[in-house]
């Protein structure tokens, strides 16, 4: 069975592979592997080795310490106040959004946050 901090890290593998916009076989061949591979370490099926970790941070352009964010949740799918989930990255439709957030002009996106700070407000 996979270790829960194995399959966090895939998680976050995979997440800012998705959120970058690169396929599976992109990221392998940046690295110099099979993207089979690539599928394993994102199920926490395979431990990723520090070195191919530091190279897949150094190809998806985070530090290392990404892979490490939250780690503190693992245990179990809890939520955090608002009723947000805690794997928020677990949420494709919220990494959708977060995609489709950073591809709007910032001074719009500015204006987008402003309104969504204020629907919530009145939710």
């Amino acid at each position: 069975m996979p270790h829960p901090v194995d399959i966090h890290v895939g998680k976050r593998v995979r997440h800012r592979r998705w959120l970058v916009g690169m396929t599976q076989q992109q990221l392998a061949q940046s690295v110099g592997i099979k993207f089979q591979q690539i599928q394993k370490y994102e199920t926490g099926a395979n431990r990723v080795s520090a070195s191919r970790l530091w190279d897949i941070a150094d190809a998806l352009d985070v530090d290392v310490s990404f892979f490490f964010e939250g780690i503190e949740h693992t245990s179990g799918e809890r939520e955090t106040s608002g009723s947000v989930p805690a794997d928020l990255l677990g949420d494709k439709e919220a990494l959708d959004l977060v995609r489709s957030y950073y591809a709007i002009p910032e001074n719009q996106r500015r204006r987008l946050f402003d309104l969504a700070r204020v629907l919530s407000d009145v939710a």
